[in-house]
């Protein structure tokens, strides 16, 4: 009887250390999570409309056709 309980008790052990084990190896091949949402961390960008390159809001040049990533772009967009 002592023996059968503890055989019982490993072989829960076992089941119990291969379940935990799977699951980190299914979290492994799991790419991470994304960015957070932007929840007032940090400021969406904008892209420029001339040459692509994103830059905060507060930085940016607003024109007629768009955000500008500098004057001069502005000014070669808008003339």
């Amino acid at each position: 009887m002592k023996a059968l309980i503890i055989l019982l008790a490993i072989l829960a052990g076992v089941w119990l250390w291969r379940s935990g084990r799977q699951k980190n190896l299914e979290n492994r091949g799991r790419p991470p999570a994304g960015p957070p949402s932007n929840g007032g961390g940090t400021p969406s960008m904008v892209a420029c409309a001339v040459c692509g390159v994103h830059v905060p809001p507060a930085d940016a040049v607003t024109g007629r056709q768009g955000s500008y990533c500098s004057a001069a772009h502005h000014h070669q967009a808008e003339g």
